[in-house]
């Protein structure tokens, strides 16, 4: 019997259309059969939301030549249930790759990411799972100087495993003049965005607010997180995983004696 190529689900958060799921898509179809699975707009912040309250709807799409693809209206999480309850109930995928994101999902972006909810639902299955993001926000980001990196670590996955539950959360710097110094493996940074709320008003003098903020990283003088790691021109990979129990803290609860 002949041996029977890797089974690769790609999704994302930025749309079907986008660049770097067409780049995710290219370097996979090295790896294995590839399907797609993907947002029909882009569904950036979404995080791990899931569509309850409306139907979903889910088209053939043919932008990428021989590969089978499809188009959903839901989140990012809810392209990976569909992939994996409806379209590929028959075989579950190998690994699970979401992005290639326009823009970090380091420190706590992971939490509101669209691209790491969708490898933690993979995760979630039991399917190994990775989200991968690049630090370029403009219109025509390059992609080139990631994909021998996002080769080599989606075929360390599919070779070795991850430990169940657990999905890589790989973050790109944009391409300098310089190339990319290799990979960290390291924890994800003590940061967060210190936010506040524009007030404004519309054409009709309706009340409106714009979300804006300062982001704050209280590691910045540790060198062992993802965010040292891509300011210093190094791919983060940093584990996840969705179990969120803060173990250490579970027998000073049961001192209280509730």
């Amino acid at each position: 019997m002949a041996h029977q190529k890797p089974l690769i689900l790609v999704t994302n958060d930025d749309g079907i259309t986008a660049h770097g799921i067409r780049t995710l898509v290219e370097v996979m179809q090295e790896l294995g059969t590839v399907i797609v699975v993907a947002p029909n707009s882009p569904q950036s912040g979404m995080g791990h939301a899931i569509t309850i309250a409306n139907p979903l709807r889910l088209y053939p799409a043919d932008i990428f030549g021989e590969v089978i693809a499809y188009e959903c209206s839901g989140t990012p999480a809810d392209c990976v249930k569909l992939a994996k309850h409806h379209i590929l109930k028959d075989r579950s995928p190998d690994l699970v790759v979401s992005g290639i994101n326009h823009g970090y999902n380091t420190s706590i972006s992971v939490l509101y990411s669209g691209t790491m909810s969708a490898a933690i639902e993979a995760a979630i299955e039991g399917i190994p799972a990775i989200g991968f993001s690049l630090g370029d926000f403009s219109r025509q980001p390059d992609f080139s100087h990631v994909r021998e990196h996002v080769f080599n670590i989606a075929q360390n996955v599919l070779q070795n495993g991850l430990t169940k539950g657990v999905a890589l959360n790989v973050n790109f710097p944009a391409r300098g003049p310089e190339p990319l110094r290799g990979v960290r493996v390291c924890r994800q940074a003590n940061a967060k965005w210190e936010e506040s709320f524009h007030e404004r008003r519309d054409p009709h003098g309706r009340r409106y607010f714009w979300l804006d903020g300062e982001f704050v990283n209280y590691d910045a003088h540790a060198e062992d997180t993802d965010e040292y790691a891509v300011a210093n021109n190094y791919v983060s990979v940093v584990p996840c995983q969705y179990d969120l129990t803060a173990y250490s803290t579970v027998e000073q609860i049961q001192q209280w004696g509730l």
